[in-house]
């Protein structure tokens, strides 16, 4: 799946691991890695569904994008690359449609 970032400087450091263990320690990078890389050998959003990390869609102010688990409290949260988002008969997201996402921050949202 195709990968964006929201800014450059959350790339350069998603991109540096020993910057990225540096600013938020060495257990979130490390999840971080392996979050990037199920998102990366994935063909659409819906492979990655069941994986660890309970990659999940939210809901209210935030609806739109998703989130997965990295060390609690903390999410990784992206939001699919298509515009609109493919929806259902039914108004639900189609995971299976959406290949490609942005990362768009690493926040405590609750």
């Amino acid at each position: 799946m195709k990968i964006l970032f929201a800014d450059k400087k959350l790339e350069k450091l998603l991109g540096d691991f020993r910057k990225c263990s540096q600013v938020m320690g060495e257990k979130r990078a490390k999840l971080l890695v392996v979050r990037l890389n199920a998102l990366r050998d994935a063909r659409s959003l819906e492979d990655v569904r069941c994986f660890p990390g309970r990659f999940h869609e939210l809901v209210a102010n935030r609806k739109g994008q998703w989130s997965c688990d990295l060390d609690h409290p903390y999410r990784l949260i992206f939001e699919p690359l298509e515009n609109p988002i493919p929806k259902n008969a039914h108004g639900q997201f189609e995971w299976i449609r959406i290949k490609g996402v942005s990362i768009l921050e690493i926040t405590d949202y609750h």
